[in-house]
């Protein structure tokens, strides 16, 4: 995957969760350290994982393997901060032409996704490559540096996604239907391992 780079936003405080969800355990690794581990494996250059609160806990946990580690130190201040921290961060290694954003909470991202993701935008054209499921669109997301400095400016709770919504013409999808599974509470957590239990997934 030449010159893209990955951001894992890892910066909330789960408080839906009512622990560091980003350290819970799911096939003998914690959420962050795979999502960490399929973008290493992907050969995105830079990955950076963006965190915030919890931060010092996190460090502790996790393997960098390659990659880079970054606090958002407005992290309170809503996602858009840690995107923002995230982009300013990968754009000091050098030259990029893409970045995609990803989230430490999806237990079914790969590196195949984000491969995949990449060669869509190859194939396409496309400056925009988001993932579809559950009808919505989302995370893991591509942009190319077209929209680096749009992302620069985010405020808010709302992220990228207004980019997207402005931007639907240069938008292609890849379908990614286990991308509404992501850990929010403990009862989603407790729905993934039922259903791995199962044999389901």
């Amino acid at each position: 995957m030449n010159k893209t780079g990955i951001i894992i936003l890892a910066a909330g405080n789960s408080s839906r969760f009512g622990s560091t969800k980003q350290l819970v355990h799911y096939n003998n690794k914690t959420l962050l350290q795979h999502a960490i581990d399929e973008a290493v494996l992907a050969g995105a250059n830079p990955v950076i994982i963006v965190t915030g609160a919890n931060a010092g806990e996190i460090s502790k946990e996790i393997r960098l393997d390659g990659a880079r580690m970054v606090w958002n130190a407005n992290w309170q201040q809503g996602m858009a901060s840690s995107i923002v921290t995230g982009i300013r961060e990968a754009i000091r290694y050098g030259k990029i032409d893409q970045i995609i954003i990803t989230v430490s909470d999806q237990p079914f991202v790969s590196s195949s996704l984000f491969k995949k993701l990449y060669q869509t935008q190859k194939d396409s054209g496309k400056t925009i490559i988001a993932c579809a499921y559950a009808d919505t669109i989302g995370t893991p997301v591509l942009f190319t540096d077209k929209y680096f400095e749009a992302i620069l400016s985010l405020q808010g709770e709302q992220g990228a996604k207004k980019i997207l919504q402005a931007n639907q013409e240069h938008l292609a999808v890849v379908e990614f239907p286990e991308g509404q599974i992501d850990i929010d509470t403990p009862a989603d957590f407790e729905n993934l391992l039922a259903k791995k239990n199962s044999n389901n997934i």
